[in-house]
């Protein structure tokens, strides 16, 4: 279980250290931002959405490594993906991070990772962060999002 564990750290400190899908997106369909004010963690997010497919995703910000890890895993799992699609694996995220566990019908993927963010709650907001100004950006939100 420890080699588990050291594997999940090094994914998350990878996704830190090179993240994926970071930068600007010039003429995105659908954008928000989002800031966790506990942490100082500040997020914008560009998404291009053809029909109901997330056809592009990058994000700019900075953050913890928790936060810009989940940002980078999310933009990666996302892409390609029906807008239901997305709203699935946000419901099966937030269920990993508050509980630990997930249905097993709902397959994370890489997500998984952030399966022991559940044992420090004050992390849950830094890796959820993304993923509610993700819901806000899929629902044209204007105003920023914040987890307090």
């Amino acid at each position: 279980m420890n080699d588990l564990y050291d594997l999940y750290q090094q994914v998350i400190l990878d996704h830190n250290r090179n993240p994926r899908n970071f930068g600007h997106l010039d003429g995105p369909t659908h954008r928000a931002s989002g800031h966790n004010p506990l942490c100082g963690d500040k997020l914008s997010l560009y998404l291009v959405v053809d029909g109901d497919i997330v056809k592009e995703v990058r994000f700019e910000g900075s953050g913890c490594a928790i936060s810009t890890a989940s940002a980078s895993l999310m933009t990666q799992s996302i892409k390609g993906k029906k807008v239901s699609e997305v709203e699935e694996l946000f419901q099966g995220f937030h269920q990993l991070l508050t509980t630990g566990s997930t249905q097993e019908e709902i397959d994370l993927h890489k997500l998984e990772v952030f399966s022991g963010v559940s044992a420090y709650p004050a992390r849950v907001k830094c890796a959820t962060l993304p993923w509610h100004t993700l819901q806000a950006a899929l629902q044209r939100k204007s105003d920023p999002i914040s987890t307090e």
